[in-house]
């Protein structure tokens, strides 16, 4: 007998199973996790075959009076992102917006790291 989904939260941890049933991560091409919460942004680089997540970002470190939830934040957060993941040999990632739909802040995210030359 299948569950019933009463919650909004239901229905995105649903549809986050079945992207990552496609979106895989490996060292070469890792794959780059958005969290959008009430406060903070997150992005992680993550290696899913080693279960390790080789680099994180949080809006929460970002100076400038940007910090927070803002689109501002998120894109300066995804222009850092790129830039030390270039730094570190990575050009290529796997995007996954977490059950998220793809606008506002994890758009944001997104078409900043594309602008900053990481290959989504």
């Amino acid at each position: 007998m299948a569950s019933k989904l009463n919650s909004r939260k239901d229905f995105r941890k649903r549809r986050h199973r079945r992207l990552r049933r496609k979106v895989i991560g490996d060292a070469s091409r890792p794959r780059m996790c958005v969290t959008v919460s009430n406060r903070w942004i997150r992005l992680q680089l993550i290696d899913d075959e080693t279960a390790m997540t080789m680099m994180a970002w949080c809006s929460r470190s970002l100076d400038g009076g940007e910090a927070g939830k803002t689109l501002a934040a998120a894109k300066r957060l995804g222009q850092n992102a790129a830039r030390e993941a270039i730094e570190k040999g990575i050009q290529t990632v796997v995007f996954d917006r977490g059950g998220r739909m793809y606008h506002g802040r994890v758009k944001a995210v997104a078409e900043a790291a594309r602008e900053a030359g990481l290959r989504l």
